[in-house]
């Protein structure tokens, strides 16, 4: 049975009734306000922005809002809801909504494809906006240039079968997920199973178009080094309206490897993790292997398996060889490892079993409407944690009972690439961690236990990770760190989770902020903050 990535899970969502948001003045006002002033700056007449301009009476307001909505928490009855909600088809829709929505000092959230693991771009608990830019997904691959530009609404998905319909042997270095949208993944930074052999995705990086605060559309040369700098990492929606990104693409084996060995804590799960340790970050840098650790019941004893699930931009006999000498405890054999080409191997990440016999069109299919429930935090390691320390990690995981982590690691080209090259700045980490937890039960209590889980075992961890500050990462936001004032210019707050989230490349973010964006319009709750104003 085929497990989804992330909150993709098919889950049929109860709560479909809509109560009218929260407002500082009429709702209908507001919406006329915006409606005119959207319809004289596209030239476009009020009947036909019905087709791109949604408030709660309109009968699609339910259906556009809930598409991208990928964690079930935040689509109940009682979530805040847009007061407007605009799905922009050009890049004039998305400079004028900037411009109409200014002057009603509305929250003005952006959504590219809702995979925000606390759903900061689609809620809030001030009066809001959302400007969904899922319409905005063209993909351009130019194979004799070895580029793509790539629209902030386009998914990887999209982008990896357009990649392969050129071209058997260009691939590109992001995330395994292909629902993820394209503006939130590349401008937090991007990472996936390749980041080891090429970086990061926005490492990749030769254009980009943004909207500003003041409505223009500017590429590269027109917005400047800095501002590019600043969302090629630091989070496109603190800065503006990310429109796409032109990328390298990079070169990929006709044939690729993958495999999948799980161990239990009895067959020698904690020798393994610990061991991979040494191993994973500075093996191959051909070779990606993520571990999965996660609480399980088998044979009615609570354990913890251990999951090595691995990419080789190579043959099978050759990952082979190599893990036995570097890792031996794995005990990969030829027949654990399935020879395909590369983007069949996105197929397999995606929990595609038989991905030599899937369809390449499926990744066309953006799963509208679908979630489960779910939280996500995360964390770095520096260095190896002793055997007694993944000992004593095994007893508080099957303690808690149903929270995993996910080891993704470093090393290779991530660390040959400076800190502060992009905003980017854990370069230097052995792995990143992953806190992981699912549920498909609705109810405040249940919610609270699971949150509690993720809170606890975080803890716990503190004494293994990194440190001054401990580090976290942007694409994984997580409120539990740190609020941000909505817009107040709480720098002193948004210094809390700058610094875990960026290090000392904050201080260059919140400099590029003030400058572009000086009364910061652009804004969420874990957004850059300004620079506090002198009086």
């Amino acid at each position: 049975m085929r497990r989804t990535c992330v909150f993709s899970v098919v889950f049929f969502l109860l709560f479909l009734s809509l109560p009218p948001p929260s407002l500082s003045q009429p709702s209908h006002s507001v919406y006329n306000s915006f409606l005119k002033c959207f319809s004289k700056r596209t030239k476009t007449p009020q009947p036909q922005i019905a087709k791109n301009v949604f408030s709660p009476t309109n009968p699609a307001y339910s259906s556009v809002l809930r598409a991208y909505i990928r964690n079930a928490r935040f689509n109940t009855s009682s979530t805040p809801k847009p007061t407007i909600i605009v799905t922009p088809r050009s890049y004039s829709h998305v400079s004028a909504a900037v411009l109409c929505s200014k002057p009603l000092h509305f929250v003005f959230k952006i959504r590219s494809g809702g995979h925000d693991y606390d759903g900061l771009s689609y809620i809030s608990d001030k009066p809001f906006f959302v400007l969904d830019m899922s319409n905005i997904r063209d993909v351009s691959v130019d194979v004799a240039e070895n580029s793509a530009w790539i629209s902030a609404g386009a998914t990887l998905g999209e982008v990896y079968y357009k990649i392969w319909e050129k071209s058997k042997v260009h691939g590109f270095p992001a995330g395994g997920c292909p629902t993820v949208g394209v503006g939130g993944h590349l401008s937090g930074g991007g990472y996936g199973n390749m980041l080891r052999k090429f970086g990061l995705s926005v490492d990749h990086l030769i254009d980009a178009k943004i909207v500003d605060v003041r409505g223009r559309v500017l590429d590269r040369k027109a917005m400047g080094e800095d501002l590019f700098w600043a969302i090629s990492g630091g989070g496109g929606a603190s800065f503006g309206v990310v429109l796409g990104y032109k990328v390298k693409l990079v070169p990929v084996p006709p044939v690729v490897t993958v495999f999948r060995v799980e161990q239990y804590m009895a067959g020698g799960a904690v020798d393994i993790v610990h061991k991979w340790q040494f191993v994973g970050p500075k093996t191959d840098r051909n070779l990606f292997m993520r571990m999965l650790i996660q609480p399980v019941t088998r044979n009615k004893v609570k354990t913890v398996r251990a999951s090595v699930v691995a990419l080789f931009l190579g043959k099978a006999d050759d990952v082979v060889s190599l893990l036995s000498k570097e890792l031996p405890e794995l005990a990969l054999k030829k027949e654990n490892c399935t020879e395909m080409t590369w983007f069949q191997s996105a197929l397999w990440w995606d929990n595609r079993v038989n991905a030599t016999q899937t369809d390449p069109k499926v990744f066309l299919d953006r799963n509208l409407d679908s979630s489960s429930f779910g939280k996500r935090k995360s964390d770095y390691v520096a260095t190896e944690i002793p055997r007694n320390g993944i000992e004593s990690l095994f007893k508080k995981m099957i303690e808690l009972g149903k929270i995993g982590l996910v080891f993704n690691p470093y090393g290779g080209k991530m660390a040959e690439i400076a800190e502060d090259a992009t905003p980017f700045p854990h370069r230097n980490m052995l792995f990143k961690i992953q806190y992981s937890v699912n549920w498909k039960e609705s109810s405040p209590e249940i919610e609270k236990g699971y949150l509690n889980e993720a809170k606890e075992l975080h803890s716990f961890m503190t004494r293994f990770v990194s440190k001054s500050p401990r580090s976290a990462y942007l694409n994984y936001r997580d409120v539990d760190i740190g609020v941000n004032d909505h817009g107040k210019n709480s720098y002193k707050e948004g210094e809390v989770y700058g610094r875990m989230y960026f290090g000392k490349n904050f201080d260059r973010l919140v400099k590029i902020k003030t400058k572009v964006d000086p009364r910061n319009f652009f804004r969420n709750e874990q957004s850059i903050p300004t620079l506090p104003r002198k009086f």
